[in-house]
Formats: structure tokens, sequence, C-alpha cells
């Protein structure tokens, strides 16, 4: 067991709540011609909060979900340390907080993030019992953080550049490979719940196929900014270098598919987001 404190932290999953802060501040410098570190401090905050907050619901809603896999049986929620009620307040609380700083950056910035949280909380999660399309639902409230930073960094210059397009194709397509593999090295514990998140609800050659095709795809897409020059041949050096080594884990995958490659690409998948975010951001 452990304190209260410590539970309303598990709650809104914050290291994956950090990692979606970093996706939009890295876009907002990346589009914005001027960065304010002062809105880029409301984005972190308002970012964070409405994420934390669309965690807080999703983790509500599966209580009794969560009893039921390894892997989340000891969230706040399902040990009785937080009920429904003080866990219902709190993400309220905080999806208000979050709206107001995203509100400081711009009003479609508020607007993007909410409809993110309702696309997470109303669509994502209930679909993931229903079908494996859950995950293509998913990868746009996994996205659209990027595209509000972008949407902040051009609030004020009367339109969004393609590039903000861009970033967010990049992250959305990321959010296969990421999360299929995921499934695959917890599908036993997805399955307690009556989660089939992998394409076919099973692990099965056809989902090792998709996942190898979604990094090639994922890979091409990361040149994109390139073709569109908008970043120069060392900064497509960097990128095709990280790109050329999640492809090769993809393909070992690919021919030897188990729990531990499932893992190695995972990582690499981790890795090389932000590895990619960052480099596109020097436009070198």
């Amino acid at each position: 067991m452990y304190s209260k404190l410590k539970a309303y932290t598990i709650l809104t999953k914050h290291r994956l709540s950090l990692l979606v802060v970093f996706s939009a501040v890295v876009s907002y410098i990346t589009v914005s011609e001027n960065p304010d570190w002062k809105i880029a401090l409301y984005l972190s905050i308002g970012g964070f909060l409405i994420t934390a907050a669309s965690n807080g619901f999703n983790q509500i809603i599966e209580k009794h979900l969560d009893a039921l896999m390894e892997r989340t049986k000891e969230r706040p929620l399902p040990l009785g340390i937080l009920s429904n009620t003080e866990a219902l307040i709190f993400s309220l609380s905080i999806t208000a907080i979050g709206l107001f700083f995203l509100y400081l950056c711009s009003m479609l910035s508020a607007i993007i993030g909410f409809v993110s949280l309702l696309l997470y909380v109303l669509a994502y999660t209930p679909l993931k019992q229903k079908t494996p399309w859950s995950v293509f639902v998913g990868a746009f409230p996994g996205a659209l953080p990027t595209l509000i930073g972008a949407v902040t960094g051009q609030a004020y210059q009367g339109s969004i550049e393609f590039l903000s397009w861009l970033l967010f194709v990049i992250q959305f397509i990321w959010q296969f490979p990421h999360f299929w593999t995921l499934a695959w090295f917890n599908a036993e514990d997805y399955k307690r719940a009556g989660f089939y998140l992998l394409p076919n609800r099973k692990k099965d050659n056809s989902a090792v196929f998709l996942i190898f095709m979604y990094s090639c795809f994922l890979a091409g897409s990361a040149l994109l900014p390139y073709l569109f020059h908008y970043i120069g041949w060392m900064s497509a050096l960097v990128i095709a270098i990280a790109s050329l080594t999640l492809i090769i884990q993809a393909y070992i995958f690919l021919k030897a598919p188990s729990d531990t490659m499932a893992k190695k690409l995972f990582k690499v998948c981790i890795i090389y987001l932000p590895v990619i975010q960052l480099t596109i951001m020097t436009r070198i």
C-alpha cells in the first residue's frame, strides 16, 4: 500500500503525461518563429494536466478491468486507496485547470485539448473491449498534443503551417508500432480484461507483419519534413540513421517474433520519437 499523494501521482500516469508534454513543447518550438517561454510553460502545464485527467477518467471507467490485470492491479482505484469520487473530483479539477492554461496559449489550443480528452475517454476507452480498431481511434488523441503545440506556435500567424500537419502525421503513425508491440508482450494480461488490441485480436503472423509495415511507414513519414524542405541534409541524415535502426529491429521481430523481441522494438520506438522530434526542431 502507498500514500494518497502517491496514489494521485499514479492516477496521472505522470511518465506518459510528461512524454506527451515533451511532444507538444518540441512541436511548439519547431513551428514558432519566436518561442515565448512563458507560453511554453503554459503549454507544459495545460498539456500535462489534460493528459493526466484523461488517464484519471480512463482508470475510473476501467477500475474493475484494471483489477484483473497484473500490470494494473496495483493502481490506486483497484486497491481502494482512492475512491471513484476522489478520483473523479481530482480529474475534473485538473481538466478545468489544464484547459485554462491551454486557453492562455490560444482558444484553439484549448479546444483541441478538450477534443483530445473526449476522444480518449469516450471513444478509445470503451472501444478497447470491442474492436482492434480502438488503436486507430486512440492514435488521434495520442497525436493531437503535437498539433496543440504547433497551433500554439502559430496562433497569431493567421494559418497553420504544413509542417504542423507533418509532425502530427509522424506521431500518429508512431502510435501503431509502439502500441502493437506493447499489446504483443502484454497480450495474455489484456486478454484477462477482454482487451483485444492486436490487429487480429491475437499474436499471429499478420500482426507481426503489420508492425513491420507500420515501422516502415513511420520511417518514411519521418523524412517528409526533408522532402518538403523544412530541414536540411544533416537532420535528414540523423533521421535516416534512426529510421534504419527502427526498421532493422522491426525486421528482426518479423523474422523471430517473441515477447523479448517485442520489448526491444518497443524500447526502440520509445527512443525513436523524441530523437526524430528534436532533430526536426533543429532544422539543420
